[in-house]
């Protein structure tokens, strides 16, 4: 199956992107990871073996990077060391979500390795989910500050609204394209944005800044969800982590879904009601699928919608003046659109 969207753009500067973040707060990365090394820790047993699967097997650690470097930016003496438990608070939420969403969604492999509910069961990790979120509450209370406590808790909320949205409009082809900004709005955005803002509120500056933070944060969010969807489409399992079509075959609805709906005619919206509605998938399915996709432009729309929302999150960091940690943040844009995994 070939690739069906060239995503423009050097990998070297792809690469350079995430690695001058990595570079900016190495030595507090590092103590992040300490910290959900010791928060995991419990007596029961199968709470650190379950809880350290997921989170050993790799991911670029992306939310807690843009927490430390925001607040890097922001000037936060890192001395104080609150970036880096709420580097670790954030990591904790976002890894929750990933074990209730392999239930809820029965996957089978996460990041190219068997997933925790394939290992250990849906309850053991729907549990274990549970147990994170309440070690990232713990640290937002350690922290002590109530507009943290607000920002991440309403971050919280949000994606669980967000994940029972995406629930409602499952299977439903009749999604329209601003309900499922919605729902990647509420599921995936919102933790990039409460993680970018805690950078500026941990370094008390002016609400202005917050504000810039939050809304980069949440375009990025938008932009790196919606490749997430394209990829689906395009990637092989070995660099992926998951076989191409895993969202074809879970019906679910994303945006080049929804785009080749609309611009399909009435043959090809009975194909997409039968495959992602009735879940009745037979063996070509999936190669016309990405075959209608293509003839109808609802790949590469979606590639360029992210760039826009990649546009806004740049102009968003215009408050801020030039330095090492804006121009790291700015680059970090194009490789999560850029990205090849």
């Amino acid at each position: 199956m070939a690739v069906v969207v060239s995503l423009e753009g050097e990998r070297g500067k792809r690469d350079r992107g995430l690695d001058a973040l990595l570079s900016l707060v190495k030595d507090d990365l590092e103590r992040v990871n300490q910290t959900i090394l010791e928060r995991m820790h419990s007596p029961v047993a199968l709470i650190p073996q379950l809880a350290s699967h997921i989170i050993a097997a790799g991911g670029k650690r992306l939310r807690p990077l843009l927490t430390l470097v925001s607040a890097k930016m922001c000037g936060y003496d890192s001395v104080g060391g609150r970036h880096v438990k709420l580097a670790a608070c954030v990591e904790f939420i976002h890894t929750a979500t990933l074990l209730h969403d392999d239930v809820v969604d029965e996957s089978s492999l996460r990041r190219g390795q068997s997933s925790a509910n394939a290992v250990w069961g849906n309850k053991a990790s729907v549990l274990v989910g549970d147990f994170l979120f309440s070690r990232a509450f713990e640290l937002m209370v350690e922290d002590g500050s109530l507009s943290v406590l607000a920002i991440l808790s309403r971050a919280s909320s949000v994606i669980a609204e967000g994940e029972v949205l995406q629930l409602i409009t499952a299977n439903d082809t009749e999604t329209s394209e601003s309900a499922y900004l919605e729902v990647i709005r509420a599921k995936t955005a919102a933790l990039f944005a409460a993680a970018c803002r805690v950078g500026a509120v941990v370094a008390t500056r002016p609400t202005v800044e917050e504000m810039a933070l939050e809304s980069y944060g949440l375009n990025l969010g938008i932009a790196f969800q919606l490749i997430d969807d394209v990829l689906d489409y395009s990637a092989k399992q070995a660099v992926l982590g998951k076989a191409v079509g895993d969202d074809f075959r879970e019906g679910k609805i994303t945006l080049p879904v929804v785009l080749a709906f609309l611009r399909g005619d009435d043959d090809e919206r009975t194909f997409w009601r039968r495959t992602l509605e009735d879940l009745d998938q037979g063996e070509g399915d999936l190669d016309r699928a990405i075959g209608l996709m293509t003839k109808h432009g609802s790949l590469a729309a979606t590639v360029e919608r992210a760039r826009h929302y990649g546009a806004i999150a740049r102009d968003a960091l215009g408050v801020f003046k030039p330095g090492p940690e804006k121009s790291a943040l700015i680059d970090i844009v194009d490789f999560c659109i850029e990205r090849a995994y």
